[in-house]
């Protein structure tokens, strides 16, 4: 059977069905739960991801590492910005989510787009949105995925002021940059 995937991509082979969603709802509970019981840590990508920026600004610019203090905690001297669990979960995250595209026959290139905007348009939006995404975890002092969970998990107040904030700008928002993606 042939699947259409996009206008231009055709994939041959049929794509396994997606997991139910509250199976996997109920999966990663029990992930989050060993998380917190094994790691005494939650989940979230933003503290690795940081950390991965800060290694390579360390590499980069040393002399600036070693002036802020709060880059210092991470690198500088003899600390290796990447020694911490954290960056291996998120390495982990990433090499998971692609061998299970594999396996489930997901992974093409392609973008997401609807047709009245370009593919340059896209990205470029994309890219706005993803940076200012970045900018939000750090200054929210964590990501959805660390905030929504972990936060959440424990019913951190703050967390929770925190995702009401981000779906009520995202539903605020959403009118305004439909196109770009229908």
């Amino acid at each position: 059977m042939t699947v259409s995937v996009s206008p231009n991509k055709v994939i041959s082979n049929e794509s396994k069905p997606y997991i139910d969603p509250y199976l996997a709802g109920g999966l990663l509970g029990v992930v989050l739960f060993l998380a917190f019981f094994i790691t005494g840590n939650g989940l979230g990508a933003s503290g690795g991801l940081n950390r991965i920026v800060v290694f390579f600004e360390d590499l980069i610019v040393p002399g600036h590492v070693d002036r802020v203090p709060y880059l210092l905690t991470m690198a500088g001297g003899d600390k290796n910005a990447l020694d911490n669990w954290v960056v291996f979960m998120v390495m982990g995250t990433i090499m998971g989510g692609f061998v299970s595209g594999l396996i489930n026959k997901r992974v093409y290139w392609s973008v997401g787009k609807g047709p009245q905007i370009s593919v340059r348009t896209r990205l470029a939006m994309a890219f706005i949105g993803g940076t200012l995404m970045g900018y939000g975890a750090r200054f929210a002092r964590g990501c959805t995925s660390g905030q929504a969970l972990s936060g959440g998990a424990v019913l951190s107040v703050g967390s929770w002021a925190f995702m009401f904030a981000v779906f009520g700008g995202g539903y605020a928002l959403a009118y305004f940059v439909r196109k770009l993606w229908n």
